[in-house]
């Protein structure tokens, strides 16, 4: 380890132990960021009705910015002396944004899509009370990060309140 010129901060040697926790986590939200892709593609494409195009439209826009999200964390996990992992190690977790039965289902997607949100938001707020006062960059990064996904579930939630009532009837 004497490589390192950092004697202080996350880079330190004797925080060692903080960072591979920083690093496990961000790992998650790497992985988390990337399957949102994959399925923000596919609810962009799938849905069919004359409701769907707003939805979709609004799930193709985030697709870039979910994947900005997945290289931040990924330039993040390699400056904290991480390996950023490939896709041999991926695990799906996101299956209430698996395509519905039915392609008009929309109510389906958007709950999917709020679910997957608040599980991004439940994460990037372990990460921040773990980075608090031991690592500030990641800090930041995940607090900014945070805010998109807070704008997303939001925005998600007026579509629900919108659809469930035409579900109801």
């Amino acid at each position: 380890m004497g490589t390192r010129s950092a004697s202080q901060g996350i880079l330190s040697d004797d925080k060692a132990a903080p960072r591979e926790e920083i690093v496990e986590l961000l790992k998650q939200a790497y992985f988390g960021e990337l399957e949102t892709v994959i399925n923000y593609v596919t609810n962009s494409t799938n849905p069919d009705g004359l409701r769907a195009q707003e939805v979709k439209e609004s799930l193709a826009e985030d697709v870039q910015e979910e994947l900005a999200h997945a290289q931040q964390f990924a330039a993040r996990i390699k400056e904290l002396y991480g390996v950023v992992p490939s896709s041999v190690d991926f695990v799906a977790q996101q299956q209430a944004l698996a395509p519905p039965a039915e392609q008009t289902d929309l109510v389906h997607v958007v709950k999917g899509v709020i679910e997957a949100e608040t599980s991004a938001i439940e994460l990037y707020n372990q990460i921040i009370e773990v980075t608090e006062g031991v690592d500030p960059v990641t800090n930041d990064m995940v607090i900014a990060i945070l805010r998109d996904e807070e704008g997303h579930r939001r925005l998600f939630e007026g579509f629900l309140r919108e659809l469930e009532p035409e579900s109801r009837s």
